[in-house]
């Protein structure tokens, strides 16, 4: 396995992002890419009592069009902030740990961000800190075109793929959730699933969700 590894930039990325950060030496973060819709750039996805829910940012009309993802601008568009709090709160408030998190969690969404690059940065390196991660990350200063000397997971990690068929190196370890007895274990869900119902605990998760093989 190489010691590099390129990502795409993910608002709140999945469980299988953060792998990535812990497994690998250097990762880089693509933002001269083009941006396309229905990805992580925009989307996560938590456990509600009905199962799994989508939460999109909005962004700016017409920005999706051979625009790249750096220059991105997040829309203001249906109060969105408001809604992912609220789904945040009413997903995770009986969870173990939200309370810990709750107070600076929710001080990125009442903050305005322009561009969602800078939003999703700041998240990830707030969610580094909360779970005690070092990662070496570096913004990518061009697009990276069949790098050789990296993994690239910038089209792997995707909502519309199967982590089990394209990332064999991610076998999600279960671990406790709110509504488990009801929808039964979900994997791969946003980070903030497991930091908010593991805590502390949400490394070893991390670690333990790595292939032994790889």
């Amino acid at each position: 396995m190489n010691t590099k590894a390129i990502l795409g930039s993910a608002y709140l990325a999945p469980i299988e992002y953060y792998t990535k950060l812990i497994a690998y030496e250097t990762v880089y973060v693509e933002r001269f890419d083009f941006y396309a819709k229905q990805t992580y750039r925009n989307r996560c996805t938590i456990a509600s009592a009905d199962g799994v829910l989508s939460l999109t940012v909005p962004v700016g009309k017409g920005n999706e069009a051979k625009c790249l993802m750096k220059d991105i601008r997040i829309s203001e568009h249906g109060n969105w902030r408001h809604v992912h709090w609220n789904a945040f709160e009413s997903a995770y408030r009986h969870s173990p740990f939200f309370d810990y998190y709750a107070d600076e969690f929710h001080a990125f969404f009442r903050r305005k961000y322009d561009f969602l690059y800078d939003f999703n940065e700041e998240l990830c390196c707030w969610i580094c800190e909360q779970i005690d991660i070092q990662p070496h990350i570096v913004p990518s200063e061009d697009f990276f075109v069949s790098p050789s000397d990296a993994d690239d997971f910038r089209e792997i990690i995707h909502p519309k793929r199967s982590f089990r068929e394209a990332d064999p190196a991610f076998f999600p370890k279960p671990y406790y959730q709110v509504f488990r007895e009801k929808t039964g274990f979900l994997p791969n869900l946003s980070i903030v699933d497991l930091l908010f119902n593991m805590g502390p605990e949400s490394i070893l998760v991390l670690k333990d969700s790595i292939s032994a093989d790889f």
